[in-house]
Order: structure tokens, then sequence, then C-alpha cells
């Protein structure tokens, strides 16, 4: 546990290997994210942005579920009055709305496992990551039609990209359940496990990844990010700069050495 990425209740936070392991730590309410949790991973993102021992990320929760959502009872019990119009609003940009643009646009590949529930802003974060390895128990909810509210923390436009509208229509207007199964199937999970196997899996992935080339990795990321919205004259300029620069870096002269001494590669990540 390093001081720079300090521990917080309900989030275990650790950086080895150049893997970041957030793990969600509140098993008793499901991993249920407040706004103390939700704080720690914004911070430990913005963070790691700017870490170079950062190579990969990896998301998970301890016991038995992901993320059960935001704790919306919790943070409105015992209030004697109801909150001020637009407190909402005014709110969501410097949490949830923050948290997801960070994960996107993290030149850091990011992997999330998944055991039993990712509900609300856990299906978020799922979505948001580049990578979901799923045990055989998850369960992908967006309940938010079914509590009489509209949808938040990014899941309209992260649902639609990932499984088209026709499916984003079932699971946020109907509040349908996707069991890990069907979600490999619509191109949501990376890899199903059987019980219990998803962290270890998800781990080995993050390591993987971790021991790539860093800089190449951040900026396909990048481009495969942009590439659903711009046009094919607007990607090729933005490749070209991007193979500009990943053809400066150290790792690619590596990995262009392996190739000719025909070696497997030894990336620094720089």
């Amino acid at each position: 546990m390093l001081s720079e990425y300090p521990a917080v209740g309900g989030v275990d936070i650790d950086l080895t290997g150049g893997v970041l392991t957030l793990r969600l730590n509140d098993p008793r309410r499901r991993n249920a994210l407040d706004d103390r949790s939700l704080r720690a991973l914004v911070d430990a993102f913005e963070l790691a942005q700017n870490d170079e021992r950062v190579r990969a990320v990896l998301l998970s929760g301890a016991g038995g579920d992901f993320c059960s959502g935001f704790d919306i009872v919790g943070r409105n019990a015992g209030q004697g009055t109801r909150p001020r119009p637009g407190a909402i609003q005014r709110r969501l940009p410097s949490q949830a709305h923050r948290l997801i643009p960070q994960l996107c646009e993290l030149q850091i590949p990011v992997v999330c496992a998944v055991t039993g529930y990712a509900v609300g802003i856990g299906f978020q974060l799922a979505l948001a990551a580049d990578f979901v390895v799923a045990d055989s128990t998850a369960t992908f909810w967006q309940p938010f039609v079914t509590r009489g509210m509209t949808p938040d923390s990014g899941a309209t436009w992260l649902t639609t990209r990932a499984v088209g509208p026709l499916r984003a229509r079932r699971l946020l207007m109907l509040g349908e359940r996707l069991d890990a199964s069907t979600a490999h199937e619509w191109g949501v999970v990376h890899e199903v496990t059987g019980p219990g196997e998803a962290g270890e899996a998800a781990g080995a992935l993050a390591a993987r990844l971790a021991a790539g080339p860093t800089v190449a990795l951040g900026l396909t990321k990048a481009l495969i990010n942009q590439a659903a919205d711009a046009a094919l004259r607007e990607q090729l300029p933005a490749e070209a700069y991007s193979l500009e620069i990943s053809s400066r870096s150290q790792d690619f002269r590596e990995g262009l050495s392996a190739f000719v001494e025909k070696r497997e590669p030894k990336f620094a990540g720089r």
C-alpha cells in the first residue's frame, strides 16, 4: 500500500508490479459506492494518470459481488428535508460523471473483474473498462427505471455503444438483467470463468497488459475510443500522430530488436 494512494473506507488500493488494484471492499452493502468511496476512486484515477509506475489498472470487488450501485438510501437516511432542486445536477459532474470519463480517457489499460452483481454505476464501471472478466455468477443490471428514475453515470451512452440501441432499450427501459453468458454473447464481457475464478483471470490479464508497450497500448486505447464517433479522414491523421509518438518510444526499439532477433520482447513501459 503506497502513501500516494491512501486507504479509504470501502476501497482497498495497492500498486504492485505496475498493476494498480482498486478493490471495492464493503461486502455488507455488496460494495455499494457512497460519496467517500466514489471520491477515492476519482482521486486514485487522477493520480494514476500521472504516475509512470502504473501500467495497468485492475478493478474488483470483495466478497460475492462487484458493486451493487450507489447507496442512495444511505445518502438520504436521516435527512430532515429533501435536497434542494438542482442538487443532483450540481453534484454529479464532480462525482459519477467525473469518474466514468476518467476510465474511458485514462491512457492505461483497465481490467474489471466481476462476480455477482454489477448494478447501476457498477455496470457502468465495467462498461467503461477495456476488458471485463466475469465469473458465471455475474449479473449486470440497470435498475434505474424500476426505481422511477432516469439513468446516470453514462449509462445511456455506454450501454448503447456496447450493445446497440435495441438491446440498450431492453436493459435501460425494461430493466432486464444480463447474465454472464449473455453478456459475453453481446460483447460486454471479454471472458467468462467458473465461480470464484474471475479475480485470478483478470489479475493475469492485467499483469499481461502491464508487461506490454505502455505508450502504444495507451494511444491504441484512445484511438479505439474515438473511432466510433470519427470519420475515416479524421481517424487517419490521429493514427499517424499516434504512430509518430509510439515509434519514438523505447518499447518500439525493443519490439523491433526482438522481432529481428526472433525472441519475445521485454517492454519497459517507456
